[in-house]
């Protein structure tokens, strides 16, 4: 039995079948449904893509109801635990994980373009010092797009190649470049002999010391946190990239407009909220009276709780807490923590909360732990942006190779003035 959806269109009394591929429809299918031959055909109005598919993907998998997040088939469970962001961000952009020698080859490019081209830090220098971290991210990737005018190169494979490596490797230097700034630190340079998560605590905390050596609990932390972060299917930055890109710019700017949607306190600020919130509720006493006044909607929000795409308890949640404790062991707790579990024990069984699905998101605990290690909160999507970014340039690159890509150019429902003459001032 083919698989068709028949729609009946009662002002006309006309019938069509609408092929379903994949438990979809194609949107332009429905073009064809015409009120008369001056229509324009039916169209389908959702709001910030509530229930349409933009694209097909292979890359990462969500089952929102029942929790479960996947990069290429291999659960994030697994990842956290045995991959390194690296071989992780591998896997994200080529499909597969990789033999010792691809991890060996992918590892020592990346590692080897981490270095900065010395007039990038004069646009650092321009900023005030208390620039927002993220606004300096931004600007310093669009900036670095212009050393590499051969970027624009995006058919060709291997210059395709080049530029991710490169971008891979310059985001942990432009973001630790832009913390210094704001400290007033002498910038710190990459150290080869280094991990990729050891290289940005380097250029981060590195002082006077010879050579820096980040804790291993803490290294291994961030990168647990970094693959965490990497892809989370068409979220608002991941689609800017995919609709920015399509225009087929060079992938330093669709990056830099990605960033740029993750600048939002919805999005990639959402556990600078968190850590807000817990800061206001003061302690672990006040959370009752908190939660009072979330239910009663007077004027405060639980955040770091739902999520648009998880109906369940965020997998990713469940390994940043035990991320968290980890940290703790090496930094000493850190004294929101009690707070949040104890607001995370009433909303998991108040009949409110679990009624409307609002479990723990991924933002609940990582904001404890990158203010444990020292990150102050407006670093906070700058560091979300590092794990982000091999993510984004994977669906950059799937896009482009996608032969059913155009550039994005959404329609829209009308709802101005009719047709109308020009007044005069002197009439108006």
């Amino acid at each position: 039995m083919p698989e068709t959806l028949t729609i009946t269109d009662n002002r006309t009394g006309k019938t069509y079948e609408v092929p379903i591929k994949d438990g979809t429809i194609r949107a332009t299918d429905l073009r064809q449904i015409k009120f008369d031959e001056l229509d324009f055909g039916l169209m389908t109005y959702d709001p910030a893509f509530m229930n349409t598919a933009a694209c097909r993907s292979s890359i990462t998998f969500i089952d929102g109801d029942r929790g479960i997040l996947e990069y290429r088939g291999i659960p994030i469970e697994q990842l956290a635990e045995k991959s390194t962001y690296l071989e992780t961000a591998y896997l994200l952009l080529n499909g597969e994980l990789p033999t010792q020698s691809q991890l060996d080859e992918w590892t020592f490019n990346v590692t080897h373009h981490t270095i900065l081209n010395e007039k990038l830090k004069l646009v650092l220098d321009a900023f005030r010092y208390n620039a927002h971290p993220m606004g300096k991210f931004i600007s310093m990737i669009s900036a670095l797009g212009t050393m590499y005018p051969e970027a624009k190169n995006i058919f060709d494979y291997d210059n395709r190649q080049k530029q991710i490596q490169r971008i891979v490797a310059k985001v942990i230097t432009i973001a630790a470049f832009g913390y210094r700034h704001m400290v007033g630190m002498p910038y710190a340079y990459p150290d080869n002999d280094l991990s990729y998560s050891e290289n940005f605590l380097n250029m981060i905390f590195k002082t006077t010391e010879t050579k820096y050596k980040p804790h291993p609990a803490l290294a291994k932390a961030l990168d647990v946190l970094l693959i965490l972060h990497a892809d989370h299917e068409q979220n608002c930055s991941t689609s800017t990239m995919r609709v920015v890109g399509s225009s087929h710019v060079d992938p330093y700017s669709a990056l830099a407009a990605a960033a740029a949607a993750l600048y939002g306190p919805l999005h990639g600020g959402a556990n600078e909220e968190v850590i807000r919130m817990l800061t206001e509720i003061g302690s672990k006493d006040n959370v009752p009276a908190f939660i009072k006044k979330v239910k009663a909607g007077e004027g405060v929000k639980l955040m770091g709780f739902g999520h648009r795409v998880y109906k369940n308890y965020d997998p990713r949640a469940k390994i940043i807490k035990q991320v968290a404790y980890e940290v703790f062991e090496v930094t000493g707790k850190n004294p929101l923590l009690d707070i949040a579990l104890e607001l995370e024990r009433i909303a998991l069984e108040d009949e409110y909360f679990v009624k409307r699905k609002l479990y723990p998101n991924v933002d609940f605990y990582s904001g404890l732990i990158y203010q444990a290690m020292k990150f102050p909160m407006d670093m906070f999507p700058v560091l979300f942006a590092i794990g982000r970014t091999s993510g984004w340039l994977a669906q950059w690159q799937e896009m482009l190779l996608d032969a059913d890509q155009k550039i994005s150019r959404p329609r829209q429902i009308f709802t101005g003035s009719p047709r109308r003459d020009y007044k005069p001032i002197s009439q108006r």
